[in-house]
């Protein structure tokens, strides 16, 4: 059973897991913007729960200069679909967060698989 919820109390969780994030981890990223939407987009799966949409730390060179922040989208719809209480939400919240910070930091899907956050 889907997981009902207001935005506000959504965004609040998804704050909570940002602030998780240590410190000698969170001042490294650099120029991303984090984005709560309501469902992906058209062209990708319904079911995604997260998108990293940026040019990783690892693809970056001397010449690379930014021209608008990357983003890291979490989809509302899907978590809550997926979970079935708040304490599970909390812990998709999570596991979304690091695994889209973790593909700014040139992090791969099969890598994220072997760590427990794919």
């Amino acid at each position: 059973m889907p997981v009902a919820m207001d935005p506000e109390r959504f965004d609040a969780l998804v704050s909570e897991a940002l602030d998780a994030i240590p410190d000698e981890i969170a001042t490294l990223v650099r120029n991303v913007v984090v984005l709560v939407e309501e469902e992906p987009p058209d062209d990708e799966p319904g079911d995604l729960l997260g998108l990293y949409d940026g040019v990783a730390l690892t693809e970056r060179d001397s010449s690379w200069l930014p021209e608008l922040p990357d983003r890291i989208f979490l989809f509302r719809g899907p978590l809550l679909d997926m979970c079935d209480d708040e304490a599970d939400l909390v812990d998709e919240i999570r596991i979304t967060v690091v695994h889209e910070v973790a593909h700014h930091f040139g992090i791969d899907d099969d890598r994220l698989h072997e760590l427990g956050y794919a």
